[in-house]
This record gives C-alpha cells, structure tokens and sequence, in this order.
C-alpha cells in the first residue's frame, strides 16, 4: 500500500492550512481602487470617457464598495469598451440597458482576441 501511487501522501499534500490574512488584507481593495483610478487619470478617462457619456468622475473608493451595482456596472462596462477602443479596437459602446450577461460576453470575446 506505500508504492500506490495518489493515497496518503499525496492527500496530505492537497489539505493546506487555510491562508492567514494580515490585518491590512481587508483594506486590500481600497488600494486597488484607488491605484485604478490613478491610471485611469493618466488615461484622461474624465476627459475622454466620461464627458462623452456625461457622467460623474469616480470616487476614489467607486468599485470597492456596492452602492449600486446596476450603475456599477453600467460604468464598469463604459469604462471597459473605452479602454478596448483606447487599444486601437472598434468596440461598440454598451447602453444601460443591454442584456449584462451579453455584454459581459463580448468584453471578454474582446479581450481574449488580445
């Protein structure tokens, strides 16, 4: 029973320790944002994308936490086919309200053709 390959052994090394988190680790995606909306800046998204759609500027904190996941991700979508149109790619612009998993789809359809 020692030599049989995928007993014992190998089940004690898949059961890993869960992974201790720092006390930072729940701020982790404040950071994220705001080092988001930093390069966003260097972009000039305000300028280039959301003028032309006459929304808001993003709080620095706008993705991290949910206020309104349907305006979330209306903006996340604009953003997203800005920045492939940005990357030299015709992407058409989603409305609000397109079907999500559709446009969710066709973000990803986009980036995978990168």
């Amino acid at each position: 029973e020692e030599g049989a390959p995928g007993r014992r052994g190998e089940r004690e090394r898949c059961e890993e320790p869960p992974v201790e988190r720092g006390p930072g680790a729940a701020f982790h995606m404040f950071v994220l944002m705001e080092d988001l909306l930093d390069k966003l800046k260097l972009l000039s998204y305000e300028e280039e994308a959301l003028r032309r759609h006459n929304m808001r500027p993003l709080s620095r904190h706008y993705f991290a936490l949910p206020t309104n996941p349907g305006e979330q991700f209306f903006m996340f979508c604009t953003l997203a086919a800005w920045l492939i149109s940005k990357a030299g790619r015709p992407f058409e612009q989603p409305q609000e309200y397109d079907d999500p998993n559709a446009v969710i789809s066709n973000v990803l359809s986009e980036l995978r053709s990168f």
